[in-house]
């Protein structure tokens, strides 16, 4: 116990363990003691709704306009969400009845206690199961679904169930008891997507006066909610949740002609960017995924400007945040399966999968520059949600090889190829080891991929996060870093001698697990060298290739096939098995795929290895 109060102390600071010791302080007085919960929670008095505006005509004839199975998808997922089967977490269906059991969790067929305090909920439920099952229904991310096909049929039936919904939520949902009142970022969520559903069925004129009484009451709950429990988004999380309740702060500050709260929340923003966003772009929670989730929300709060007439003022690390995520992008949008990844697209407002990012990419771009980063398409769509409906001229931007060395990534191109490896320098609370991991796509496809998380609640999802789910090193029973529980990470790795050029990586990772491991990777004309180096006193280290190919070995090393065709060839000299192994695109979702896995000795306290990866034309 004393190593990792000395690690929390060291490592994520003297004010961040205060911090969390009087949070826990903090919920333990409030299930003692029940009326000690007023003490934190202030009045809230909604007096206006109306934050959005939307061109509804130019959505409506880009929708129409949409090829016809992309338009038959919109109203499939809309009619299932009627009856209360909702595409959870973007790929998986969830049955939660009709009427929908707000409480209820349709993988386990258990359901979370309605009648208890938010505090008295515990984060992991092994009967009830992962409590983000729970919430995904609660996020009303479905109404922006009932809003799209009603704009596409006229067929007054999504607008009826988005009422009807709403009311039941509220009915089955008293402030403050259950699973749905537990988080501040699932609150403002909630009020933002039912806001901006209600917003456009208002525009149509098929709202009732319930409707705004509904809204309201559902704006002052959950707006008292992100009041009551900030000080722990902001003081002890420090990730996209900050950036989501700060947002939850404009728009309930905003309903509640609060002009004070309005300026001060905006203020708190343009900190946050600068703490949380490196100067290069990075996002310091580590995760692509979460990083698209906070540039969802800065495109939102963009939207409410139209309004408040309030504006970003720090913009230039959002520039940059944008240009980092486009450089490591294969263009279908897609992005290294990098980090935490919890399957949150918060505002599917286009007809575009999960997994691509050009979306957020070019509307956020557009908002800050006047200029689209794509050609045209249908991802075009959230720019007519979050912008104002204007022509705007194409950024030429060209993706090269290019290194962003304060978020620790670094991307080596090399014709019809891209690898993306990464070794961070971790000021912010790090959670997948995966320290000089490498991502290759070469032709489109992802040959060499990250296992991704699969859930936060299950052992899967600990092991994808270890050090053998990424393709790197591992020193016998040896991570990288050590982990408690499912977010707690201690003892982070240091990195050193790193050194960069137009064709060549350089860097080495020290882990307090008393190992250190030096990677180099050179682009050459077949493709990439990698060169491996470990110093450590076990006995032997792994190093693993994750695929989704076809893998054969040969008396060279081995060779990956995509639908019985060549991509790519790896040539080293040992020991080396083919396994199989789970990856997670999508959260809650498992897929089989290969893991090659080549193991070396360790001798005199050194290894080394090459792999030369030889790419297909």
């Amino acid at each position: 116990m004393k190593e990792i109060i000395k690690s929390l102390i060291s490592e994520y600071g003297l004010t961040w363990t205060l911090n969390r010791t009087l949070y826990s302080g903090k919920l333990k007085m409030m299930s003692t003691i029940q009326s000690t919960e007023s003490l934190f929670e202030k009045d809230v008095k909604v007096k206006r709704i109306d934050i959005f505006d939307f061109n509804i005509d130019a959505i409506k004839a880009f929708l129409n306009a949409l090829p016809m199975d992309k338009r038959a998808e919109i109203i499939s997922v809309a009619d299932e969400a009627i009856n209360g089967v909702i595409t959870g977490f973007s790929s998986i269906k969830l049955d939660y009845g009709k009427p929908i059991n707000w409480h209820y969790n349709p993988l386990t067929a258990k359901e979370s206690s309605k009648e208890i305090k938010w505090y008295k909920v515990p984060d992991f439920d092994k009967e009830v199961g992962d409590i983000k099952v729970i919430w995904e229904a609660s996020r009303l991310t479905h109404f922006f679904y009932f809003v799209r096909a009603y704009l596409l049929t006229n067929n007054k039936k999504y607008y009826d169930a988005f009422s009807s919904q709403l009311e039941d939520w509220l009915k089955n949902n008293p402030y403050s008891y259950g699973a749905n009142f537990k988080c501040g970022q699932e609150c403002t969520l909630r009020m933002l997507n039912a806001l901006m559903s209600y917003t456009f069925f208002n525009k149509c004129g098929i709202t009732t006066p319930r409707d705004a009484e509904n809204i309201t009451r559902l704006i002052g709950v959950c707006y008292k909610k992100v009041l009551s429990n900030f000080f722990y988004a902001h003081k002890c999380i420090k990730n996209n949740h900050t950036f989501s309740e700060i947002c939850g702060l404009i728009l309930g500050a905003w309903c509640c002609d609060d002009e004070s709260g309005l300026r001060k929340a905006y203020k708190l923003l343009d900190k946050e960017i600068v703490k949380q966003f490196l100067p290069d772009g990075g996002f310091t929670q580590y995760s692509f995924n979460y990083h698209r989730f906070t540039l969802q929300i800065i495109e939102c709060v963009y939207k409410m400007s139209e309004k408040t007439d309030i504006y970003i003022k720090e913009t230039e690390r959002l520039k940059n945040s944008i240009n980092l995520l486009y450089q490591l992008q294969n263009k279908d949008g897609d992005v290294p399966n990098y980090g935490s990844n919890d399957g949150a697209l918060i505002f599917p407002v286009t007809s575009c999968g999960y997994r691509d990012f050009r979306p957020v990419l070019n509307t956020l771009y557009a908002l800050i520059e006047g200029k689209k980063l794509y050609v045209s398409g249908i991802y075009d769509e959230e720019l007519l949600w979050f912008g104002n409906g204007e022509e705007l001229p194409v950024e030429n931007k060209e993706r090269k090889t290019t290194f962003f060395s304060d978020s620790g990534f670094y991307s080596l191109r090399n014709k019809n190829s891209f690898l993306m490896t990464c070794l961070q320098d971790y000021k912010s609370r790090p959670a997948h080891m995966d320290q000089l991991h490498i991502d290759l796509w070469h032709k489109g496809v992802n040959i060499f991929c990250d296992a991704g998380t699969f859930s936060y609640a299950s052992e899967l999802g600990r092991e994808l996060s270890s050090t053998s789910a990424h393709n790197t090193v591992k020193v016998y029973n040896t991570e990288q870093m050590n982990k408690r529980g499912a977010f707690l990470v201690t003892d982070w790795t240091n990195r050193k001698d790193i050194v960069v050029n137009d064709s060549s990586f350089k860097g080495t990772m020290v882990s307090k697990n008393k190992y250190q491991h030096t990677r180099e990777i050179t682009i050459n004309e077949e493709g990439y060298l990698i060169t491996d180096n470990v110093k450590s006193d076990k006995d032997y280290c792994e190093f693993y290739f994750h695929t989704p190919c076809s893998v054969k070995r040969n008396q060279r090393g081995f060779e990956l096939y995509v639908d019985n065709k060549r991509i790519c060839s790896v040539v080293t000299s040992g020991s080396i098995e083919v396994k199989k192994a789970s990856r997670s695109l999508f959260y809650l979702k498992e897929e089989k795929i290969n893991c090659v896995v080549f193991k070396s000795n360790i001798v005199n306290k050194s290894c080394n290895v090459e792999f030369q990866i030889l790419l297909d034309d």
